[in-house]
């Protein structure tokens, strides 16, 4: 059963819950089953909630530094003391192992408070002017309102990743999540009106997949938006950025990934497989900066291949995400089934080999077995596109510069990994990896204190971290005359 204390069915809208005429539903991917119904918010809704951000901005912004630290501290501390209530709602809706969501909510909730500190740390400056009857300062302040559009894998931290920020920099927020998963916004959405967070602030527009284009050409063409933070896929984010373009606002973009995973010959095979299986099958595969292509170094290659297979066969068990043994819980839909299912034919009748796994598990549903391929080669499409669920396919190569032509050939370049003993190697693959985000001898590579982005068409800014306020801060130059 969903916690009811912190289940809402309604859009949150200048601190109200609105209720709609329609109503959308909510589905265990695990099951198949209802698990309610929420508000389908329309265009109306979003600029409604537009609006109420804009005119609770003001005061908001106005707010002393310290006053914003204290409520985004205290909406830190309610999630902590709700942490297990919400991990269930994230299971029930997304499907992930319950330890998972747990974890998800421990890093969700470490986002509100690095940001409540980081929000008394934005500085301005004093520059020396060249003439002795001027002085310069630089002026830091909130863009205004922003745009939050989330995803559904991590339906928490994308959101407080995000808001964190925007909140602490003074700007208020329109939430708008995905459809499969809109019950954990509004469950944060609850503890910002319990934290104090003023109403208006922190505004969450549910809706179903049919209105999500007209609510999102909302919150991209409405000239109240100032700011909009998008994670999701390249494709839609490049929607996003055209109709942005009309009044020229502020974007961040964390779009699509194709990480590579690198094992070269002196790596320790026991760590690289531990990382493999950290990074491949976290959440079944399904984040945006798991690995989607191993390449191994011929001289290790079926060593690696052979422990990785046992390893996935010892530590890798599928089931609902309310079981306490499962690791591997459902994918999020049958779209997403289907996929992996497409990129695994296309892979064996190219010549591809199943080590292990490779169909639908006996649990039916959306439930997929973890799946090893080897014999792949970089013209079948589980080495050219995200595959977005449990699917390593692993490459063989020779030499250090043929391995990185490979990882670089992708248009994207959010995170990439890669193991190696040897000092020299481990500068240079750092260093000419296209990617944003680096793991050396390490599969999981995400937190609050680092700077989370990619670079080429995987996205533009950054999150977390002393940088992630910057995308929420406009900079204003003022000249101070005749002094």
């Amino acid at each position: 059963a969903l916690p009811a204390a912190l289940v809402r069915r309604g859009g949150l809208v200048g601190g109200r819950w609105v209720e709609t005429p329609a109503a959308f539903p909510v589905q265990d991917p695990a099951s198949g089953d209802e698990l309610g119904r929420v508000a389908d918010c329309g265009a109306a809704e979003a600029r409604a909630a537009v609006r109420a951000a804009h005119e609770a901005g003001a005061a908001w912004g106005r707010l002393p530094a310290k006053e914003r630290s204290m409520r985004l501290r205290r909406w830190y501390e309610l999630m902590m003391e709700n942490k297990d209530e919400l991990a269930k709602i994230i299971t029930a809706e997304n499907g992930k192992p319950l330890k998972e969501a747990q974890g998800e909510i421990l890093y969700s909730a470490s986002f509100l408070e690095w940001f409540a500190e980081e929000a008394r740390r934005v500085y301005g400056d004093v520059i020396p002017a060249s003439s002795k009857d001027r002085r310069i300062l630089v002026l830091k302040q909130p863009v205004g309102v922003a745009a939050i559009i989330t995803p559904w894998n991590f339906p928490s931290a994308m959101i407080t990743r995000k808001v964190g920020a925007a909140l602490a920099a003074g700007c208020t927020v329109v939430v708008k999540p995905a459809e499969d998963t809109p019950l954990s916004a509004l469950a944060l959405g609850e503890l910002a009106n319990q934290a104090g967070i003023p109403a208006g602030v922190y505004n969450v527009v549910p809706c179903s997949r049919e209105q999500t284009p007209a609510v999102g050409e909302v919150l991209c063409t409405d000239p109240l938006v100032a700011k909009i933070s998008f994670t999701g896929s390249t494709a839609t984010g490049k929607i996003l950025l055209k109709h942005a373009a009309g009044t020229v606002k502020r974007v961040s973009m964390e779009l699509g990934g194709h990480a590579p995973f690198i094992v070269f010959d002196s790596a320790d095979v026991d760590r690289a497989v531990a990382g493999a299986l950290a990074s491949k099958y976290r959440n079944s595969g399904q984040t945006c900066v798991c690995t989607n292509r191993f390449l191994v170094q011929k001289g290790i290659h079926d060593k690696f291949v052979e422990k990785f297979a046992k390893a996935m066969e010892k530590e890798l068990h599928v089931g609902s995400g309310f079981d306490a043994k499962t690791t591997q819980g459902p994918l999020i839909n049958e779209k997403a089934v289907e996929k992996v299912e497409k990129h695994i034919r296309d892979a064996v009748s190219q010549g591809a080999s199943v080590v292990t796994g490779g169909k639908r598990h006996s649990l039916g549903k959306n439930f997929f077995e973890p799946t090893l391929l080897s014999n792949v080669t970089t013209k079948m499409l589980c080495t050219q596109e995200e595959t977005f669920g449990p699917l390593a396919p692993v490459i063989k190569f020779e030499t250090e510069a043929e391995a990185i032509a490979i990882a670089n050939a992708a248009d994207v370049g959010l995170a990439g990994y890669f193991y190696s003993q040897d000092p020299a190697q481990i500068w240079r693959v750092a260093e000419q990896l296209e990617v944003g985000m680096v793991g050396v001898n390490e599969g999981i590579i995400s937190s609050v204190e680092s700077p989370f982005g990619g670079i080429k068409q995987s996205g533009l800014g950054r999150e977390g971290s002393k940088y992630g306020i910057d995308e929420y801060i406009e900079i204003k130059y003022v000249c101070f005359g005749g002094l």
